[in-house]
């Protein structure tokens, strides 16, 4: 991974500084609250309904084991003992005190960590697909290229005030692993008719109110004109987006209204007055893939018989195999999936001992690297498959191999009312009953690949825009109702999904689900997932039901 030099060490160590004397001066009176919500902002604090919130940027969810064994660290001394993972694969803590969030920035900066432009109208952390360079389906590990756009974006001294927040997502893969298409800028790495590897742009996705699908603006761009084009990009947003009226000011109402020919002809006549001085140099690449070489894999890690044996005698171990790891490009080595979505604990949510536990098996298993992903889980990436019987012990121990990657109960789930001033209505609460309404695991499995996405507000920090089951919360005078969409997805036949009908009740939202899933159990062919039959059959069948029971 990444390794700072003396110049980015300097850089988070000054901001760390500055933000200790702004803090101080607030905290004496001499910085007036619309003044420091700026500068807090700028370094990742919220102020939510308990305690103040800090977001720590984990650039494109690559960690170390040294720096989880700091976040545990942070969690013990600074929190209540846990944190969270967030769907932009960044940490959260929900309970810092505000006259100590500089020692934490401090605590973080020892590791080659910060919370700079996690929140923000400025350019957020860069994300991609969380199996990145091992990936059997991928052109060309995308990480070099996120760590390229993350130095440019840092400190970007033109976009750290643009109408919005703004975020970019990378994928090289077949299977789009990054939700690209809902960006506000999607890079893909692909190959021309002559082979050459470049990238396709996406620009003007986005969910929260306005649920948007990125629309393709360069079919086709050489590497060297990666920060160039991204530039453009920039320049014309800030020129342009709406600064009136915050909820038309992402790129994707600027995309709509304009119109994606005219945008992209704004886009092209910018590039072409900056490209030339901005190439990004075959040298400069180089560099960068030095840092992400590929681990020291063993070249006879395949020939192990362990591996099938456990499986063949152990079918809990088979079951977590099944769903909880992933192929590797490298013959004998999987990845793991760690799973944050055991039934009895909020989704995402991490205590200090589960990851000072995970960076030892790092360690022991999986090069020292640990990922966060999208959907609020951990992976270790490079496990041998002789190693993994006696890493799922360990997981089980922990509470960390519910084997439900995948399925209905690995629930994407924002804070909702619990912790968040925006909130309209509880997630966490209603993600719990949902878990415990369906708690048998064959049961589970049989359905297969169901995504549940709950949010508390429109702003959709969970996405339920796109969650093959939708659950928004709304606010009806005070009470908690909850609208459901079906048919979403994120993926390469990128979707939004469609109101099923009115809100329900909260009492009656576990009902509703129940329901919905009986219905596909009835309409569903032979091994047809639940998003085919939804596109199949259309929404109505799961309509009349719901609506029935009411």
């Amino acid at each position: 991974m990444y390794q700072y030099n003396d110049k980015d060490q300097t850089l988070i160590d000054e901001r760390v500084a500055q933000f200790r004397g702004q803090t101080e001066r607030f905290l004496r009176g001499e910085i007036g609250e619309d003044q420091f919500r700026a500068l807090r902002l700028m370094n990742g604090l919220y102020i939510q309904t308990h305690a103040p919130m800090l977001r720590v940027a984990v650039p494109y969810g690559l960690l170390n084991s040294r720096k989880v064994r700091k976040l545990a660290e942070i969690a013990r001394a600074y929190d209540k003992g846990y944190c969270h993972i967030s769907t932009r694969q960044n940490v959260q803590y929900n309970w810092p005190e505000l006259e100590k969030v500089p020692d934490i920035l401090q605590e973080l900066a020892s590791v080659q960590m910060h919370a700079i432009q996690t929140s923000g109208n400025c350019l957020r952390n860069t994300t991609t697909d969380h199996l990145a360079g091992v990936a059997p389906d991928e052109i060309e590990d995308p990480r070099p290229y996120c760590e390229i756009i993350r130095q440019w974006t840092t400190f970007h001294p033109e976009f750290a005030y643009l109408p919005r927040k703004f975020k970019i997502a990378v994928s090289a893969t077949t299977t789009d692993r990054a939700a690209t298409q809902f960006h506000d800028i999607g890079v893909h790495l692909v190959k021309n008719e002559s082979g050459d590897t470049g990238f396709r742009i996406l620009a003007g996705g986005g969910l929260g109110r306005t649920p948007i699908i990125g629309k393709i603006i360069k079919p086709y761009l050489e590497k060297q004109h990666l920060l160039s084009y991204l530039e453009a990009i920039l320049r014309v947003y800030n020129l342009h987006g709406r600064r009136d009226n915050k909820f038309k000011a992402r790129i994707k109402i600027l995309v709509k209204e304009t119109g994606v020919e005219k945008f992209t002809e704004m886009v092209n006549a910018e590039w072409q007055q900056i490209k030339n001085g901005m190439e990004l140099s075959e040298q400069r690449i180089n560099d960068i893939k030095a840092h992400f070489a590929p681990p020291a894999y063993l070249t006879n890690a395949d020939q192990d018989k362990s591996f099938a044996l456990h499986k063949k005698q152990d079918s809990e171990f088979a079951t977590w195999i099944k769903y909880n790891t992933a192929d590797h490009k490298i013959a004998g080595y999987r990845a793991v999936f760690i799973s944050l979505k055991a039934p009895d604990s909020p989704p995402g949510d991490i205590t200090h001992t589960q990851l000072d536990a995970i960076a030892d098996l790092s360690d022991q298993y999986s090069f020292g690297e640990i990922r966060t992903t999208h959907r609020q889980n951990l992976v270790l990436a490079d496990v041998k498959q002789a190693d993994l019987h006696q890493l799922w012990q360990n997981l089980n121990t922990l509470d960390l191999a519910t084997p439900n990657i995948g399925t209905i109960t690995d629930i994407i789930c924002c804070p909702g009312l619990d912790f968040c001033s925006l909130a309209n209505a509880g997630s966490i609460g209603i993600t719990k009953q949902i878990n415990e309404a369906i708690d048998n695991q064959d049961y589970i499995h049989d359905l297969g690949d169901i995504k549940i996405n709950i949010s508390g507000c429109m702003n959709g920090c969970a996405h339920q825009s796109v969650g093959h089951i939708g659950i928004l919360g709304v606010d009806k005078k005070g009470v908690e109702w909850y609208q459901i969409t079906l048919g979403g997805s994120s993926e390469n036949e990128a979707a939004i999904g469609d109101r099923l009908g009115p809100a329900v009740a909260k009492e009656h939202v576990v009902k509703t689900i129940t329901t919905i899933l009986d219905v596909y159990i009835q309409q569903r062919l032979e091994d047809e997932s639940f998003l085919n039959t939804v596109k199949r059959v259309g929404i109505t069948p799961f309509k009349e039901q719901v609506y029935a029971n009411h």
